[in-house]
């Protein structure tokens, strides 16, 4: 039993999600099996085909998209701050409601997350969660 600093008895150090490796934020947000479905995921909603960076913040700093400009690129990093918070409620569901791990529905909860942040952040953004869904570039670059 290790106590960590915010007084959370945890019975045990293993990865909340994959139960295989000492948990770290490097692990949970970039090597665990199931955040590398849901970056995958995400990386094929939007049509694109890299190799993904495992360190977290260099991951940051390049999730970045060259066809488009600044304002359609912070869209874009609120994406990727969705998918780290939806991992992080996913851990948080398993530890503490003994919730149960699957990658798409972490990507699912994402993609409201940052739907619902886009519909908050800018009066201009009238598109739907359909449309979201189906064609997130084009509401990216709906941002001018």
């Amino acid at each position: 039993m290790s106590v960590p600093r915010k007084g959370v008895i945890l019975n045990n150090t293993l990865c909340a999600l994959c139960q295989t490796t000492a948990e770290s934020s490097q692990h949970l947000f970039m090597e665990c099996k199931h955040t590398l479905c849901v970056w995958s995921l995400c990386y094929r909603w939007f049509g694109i085909v890299l190799a993904q960076h495992n360190d977290i913040k260099t991951n940051f700093e390049s999730f970045h998209l060259f066809q488009v400009n600044y304002k359609q690129n912070l869209v874009w990093k609120g994406v990727w701050t969705a998918i780290v918070r939806s991992i992080w409620d996913q851990r948080n569901e398993v530890v503490f409601k003994q919730g149960v791990v699957d990658a798409e529905k972490i990507f699912q909860k994402a993609q409201i997350k940052s739907w619902l942040w886009l519909k908050h952040k800018s009066n201009s953004f009238t598109y739907s969660l359909v449309d979201w869904i189906l064609n997130p570039m084009s509401c990216i670059t709906s941002f001018k």
